[in-house]
């Protein structure tokens, strides 16, 4: 009982800093001049690590196996492990630019954990035969940090596509209302125009030098935290195929979720093969990320949801009026 009750405020702590890191960090969107207000973000994001931490340890100890047994202990792992993916910037010293991804991400997850899903999934229970092996660590484990990495640097890749798409969009436009010109007013304004389109060249050149530096850092740490979730997700997926031979009798059974996280696996390695290739780079890896940001909803969710399959004790029941 008493662990129960731990765990339960441990739970709505960990929520209400997190909800509370969320507010901060929208405010120094607003106010960058305010260090204070950034210096809480970060030490908010590390409370909320340590109280999910907390929690997860707690409901080991009681349930007496790793608390990765249904959807709401997986969120639950998912909120951590993209509180965990936060620090990892601030290890090196970088500039956590990683933070407007997974403080959103991370309160997204433990809120739909604790408030969407049914009471009765929130309740510790006994593994069923298929899950009382030492893989269930291993495995699991593994894929929930590749499904956090991967959904981060997804993220970022789209964050990095609408700014290069808003980018060209407007040069475009500004290109096209130069040449209707042309048609319609005498020489000389045009001229004139173009005169002053190029003037102004260095002033427009200065002012995206900002956007600039924000692609490049976008696409450095989408490519570095996709990388890490492709060897997570590598790592997960052999790692299963050991435990379907121990459980089911065979590596691969072409199962729905394993089909989907083999889908997932081919598009992150494409991903990787684009940035390889000096022609591929940028947009066509950016492209091939969101394409997987979709696949791993479905892999992780779709499947669930339609409760088919060898991993149907995974699905789920939602909070309904």
């Amino acid at each position: 009982m008493i662990f129960a009750t731990i765990e339960h405020i441990l739970t709505h702590i960990s929520f209400s800093i997190i909800s509370i890191v969320i507010t901060i960090h929208f405010i120094t969107l607003f106010f960058h001049e305010i260090v204070g207000l950034h210096n809480s973000l970060e030490r908010g994001m590390i409370a909320t690590f340590l109280s999910i931490t907390g929690l997860l340890v707690i409901r080991w100890i009681y349930s007496g196996h790793f608390p990765l047994s249904n959807l709401y202990e997986s969120l639950i792992f998912l909120s951590w492990s993209l509180s965990l993916i936060h620090m990892i910037p601030k290890i090196r010293n970088h500039k956590n630019d990683l933070s407007v991804i997974t403080a959103p991400s991370a309160i997204f997850t433990q809120g739909f954990a604790t408030s969407g899903l049914s009471t009765e999934m929130h309740q510790s229970t006994i593994l069923v035969p298929a899950l009382q092996s030492q893989w269930l660590m291993m495995h699991v484990s593994m894929m929930l940090l590749s499904y956090a990495a991967l959904l981060c640097g997804s993220l970022l890749s789209i964050a990095l596509l609408v700014i290069t798409f808003r980018k060209n969009i407007n040069l475009f436009f500004t290109r096209k209302n130069l040449l209707i010109k042309s048609f319609f007013v005498g020489e000389v304004e045009y001229l004139n125009d173009k005169r002053s389109f190029f003037k102004n060249t260095s002033f427009i050149s200065f002012r995206n030098y900002y956007k600039y530096q924000l692609t490049q850092r976008l696409d450095y740490w989408s490519y570095r935290v996709i990388s890490l979730g492709f060897t997570f997700l590598t790592v997960g997926i052999l790692s299963g195929a050991v435990w379907a031979n121990e459980a089911w009798g065979s590596y691969w059974n072409w199962d729905p979720k394993e089909t989907w996280a083999f889908i997932t696996w081919i598009i992150f390695a494409i991903y990787s093969h684009t940035r390889t290739n000096q022609n591929l780079q940028d947009i066509h890896s950016a492209l091939a990320a969101s394409v997987g940001f979709l696949i791993i909803w479905i892999c992780y969710f779709g499947i669930n949801l339609l409760g088919i399959g060898l991993h149907s004790y995974g699905s789920f029941t939602l909070i309904s009026n």
